[in-house]
């Protein structure tokens, strides 16, 4: 669990030592630009791209939106946690409702920049539990639409599936990974923090730093199911950039080279109304401050 990339080159220096998610570079066979599926929903094909996505100054994000998200609702911004400004979160701490005016690069379908959008605050950030970080924008989905063309991706409400084909999409590094939820870790421990049902890849998302915070996307659904947050590099058991897995007995399995995801579907039920954080909302598990 490293501190994030600081900038483009000296990612392009130390790639795969300077973020938590931070294994060696991906290849041509495990990063694309443009994958296409097809919708149950629609019934017809979609593609998993870089719209919607975004680049920050050291990880990667998404442009999201709940299922009862309205186009005027203030914009929200998906990423982790240990990619806050103001540094990553202790064991415990939980950080709600912070002024931040952030920056986010706001990426095509293609991966090239239409522009930057700013944060009003930072509205939650943790490690603890799990490992997010949500900003609202001072601008309104309605308004990036209009400006933009571009869409937010839907935050899903339901678990993900063990089995099902997901992308992982890095805004900061503008490459796809394609693999499957190989399954789910009951805890995933690394140095002082522990994530709670943390979703696992296939080897093909060796992840590397900078593709922290990218949305993972379920390919038949096109919706965000989890956030990119870590891998572990060296075998090592339970270190820092070395998670490993606890099951309910406190068996511990280590996965070299094995990524991991932080799920997503229990935040759509701590927003309200006007996308307002509400941690004491029925249904509402994440961590409160």
């Amino acid at each position: 669990m490293k501190k994030p990339l600081i900038g483009t080159a000296a990612a392009l220096l130390f790639a795969g030592a300077t973020a938590l998610a931070g294994a060696p570079a991906a290849t041509a066979s495990t990063a694309t630009t443009t994958t296409t599926v097809t919708s149950p929903q629609a019934g017809k094909a979609a593609a998993v791209t870089f719209a919607g996505t975004v680049a920050l100054s050291n990880c990667s994000g998404s442009l999201v939106r709940f299922p009862a998200s309205t186009a005027s609702d203030p914009a929200l911004v998906l990423s982790n946690g240990h990619c806050l400004e103001t540094g990553m979160p202790g064991p415990g701490q939980v950080v709600t409702n912070q002024t931040s005016s952030r920056s986010f690069t706001l990426l095509n379908a293609s991966g090239g920049s239409l522009g930057t959008v700013k944060a009003s605050k930072m509205v939650y950030g943790t490690m603890t539990d799990t490992d997010v970080s949500i900003y609202q924008l001072n601008t309104t989905y309605a308004a990036i639409q209009s400006r933009y063309g571009i869409a937010p991706l839907t935050v899903a409400a339901t678990h993900p599936v063990q089995g099902s084909s997901i992308k992982v999409v890095s805004g900061y590094w503008k490459k796809i990974y394609s693999c499957s939820a190989d399954g789910f870790a009951y805890r995933l421990k690394e140095a002082d923090w522990t994530f709670k049902d943390s979703l696992r890849y296939t080897s093909t998302c060796n992840v590397i730093g900078g593709t922290s915070g990218s949305p993972v996307v379920d390919a038949n659904s096109g919706q965000v199911v989890a956030v990119n947050n870590t891998i572990n590099e060296d075998g090592q058991r339970c270190t820092l950039n070395n998670p490993c897995e606890v099951d309910q007995n406190g068996a511990v399995t280590v996965r070299r080279g094995i990524g991991y995801a932080q799920e997503t579907y229990i935040i759509p039920a701590c927003f309200g109304p006007g996308n307002k954080l509400d941690l004491t909302r029925a249904g509402c598990t994440l961590p409160r401050p």
